[in-house]
């Protein structure tokens, strides 16, 4: 099975520019879980839950340290995790463009 969940938009502070650090900025979540559906599941309100209060939370310097800390996160709150598929935009950080960081992570166990 896959989960998708698209256009997850919420605020919170992300960046190293002095400007980011100090005012929540809006960012844009999409994600794909892959797993295996055998009578459990995979709640994708959970998923959204962790992921919002993991970024308010913990005011990332970089998208790719989210990126790198997110699907650990989430493999350790959902075993079921096989493969997570995982896309960070910031869509107003540039007047004439929006920046993503995207990466795959696939479970080891």
């Amino acid at each position: 099975m896959r989960i998708y969940i698209e256009d997850l938009k919420f605020l919170c502070i992300i960046g190293i520019l002095d400007c980011e650090r100090e005012n929540s900025q809006e960012v844009i979540i999409n994600l794909a879980i892959d797993y295996t559906y055998e009578k459990e599941f995979i709640n994708y309100a959970d998923v959204v839950n962790c992921i919002k209060t993991t970024m308010i939370e913990r005011k990332y310097l970089l998208i790719e340290d989210a990126l790198l800390e997110l699907p650990l996160l989430l493999q350790n709150k959902f075993p079921l995790l096989e493969t997570l598929y995982l896309k960070i935009t910031k869509p107003s950080i540039l007047s004439d463009a929006k920046v993503s960081v995207s990466t795959t992570f696939v479970s080891n166990s």
